[in-house]
């Protein structure tokens, strides 16, 4: 499978986390390859999409990497405890990201089962703060390019079927919450 290139990250938003479903996500942590099939993303549009730490082109240390070239990694803290991964997808100055909330492991599930303390696939990546403890995502990680070594996506194999709905968990956004940027 081939890697996703730059270019793949810098069109249409919500189009891109459509099309990263399917897509495998790799993690070279500690020597290994750690890896996923793309199952559920959310779109977040910057500065017009109030449940964006973009909103408002609001630009903090934060947010810093959101305004990077497509293809970084926006990765932030959430309940102070769990990391999330997002893929920045616009023009560099342009803040927006796809969240990537869920995978279905295909590569190191006994790694990711060690580093989760859990056994099976079922509840072991689905969801952000689990995908990150999983593959060892965290904020070293932060800024980092989705088309180098550490962290990357592969094509993938098929299309698969898609089913958008609202996004989880913004219910402080208002009528923003409702958009059906998310995608499973």
């Amino acid at each position: 499978m081939a890697r996703l290139s730059r270019e793949f990250y810098s069109g249409n938003t919500v189009e891109t986390a459509q099309n990263l479903l399917g897509k495998v996500l790799v993690r070279q942590w500690k020597g290994r390859f750690l890896a996923g099939r793309i199952t559920e993303t959310e779109a977040y549009i910057g500065r017009c999409d109030k449940a964006c730490h973009a909103y408002h082109y609001r630009r903090t240390a934060r947010t810093e990497t959101l305004f990077l070239a497509p293809g970084h990694a926006y990765i932030y803290l959430i309940y102070g405890m769990y990391h999330c991964v997002n893929v920045v997808s616009a023009a560099e100055g342009v803040p927006q990201c796809v969240l990537l909330r869920s995978i279905y492991p295909s590569v190191g599930l006994s790694v990711m089962e060690r580093r989760r303390k859990r056994k099976g696939i079922r509840g072991l990546t689905d969801g952000p703060g689990k995908l990150c403890m999983a593959l060892g995502i965290s904020l070293e990680d932060y800024g980092a390019d989705f088309t180098g070594d550490r962290i990357y996506l592969l094509k993938g194999e098929k299309k698969l079927p898609m089913k958008a709905t609202p996004r989880v968990g913004v219910d402080y956004a208002g009528e923003d919450a409702l958009l059906p940027y998310r995608f499973v």
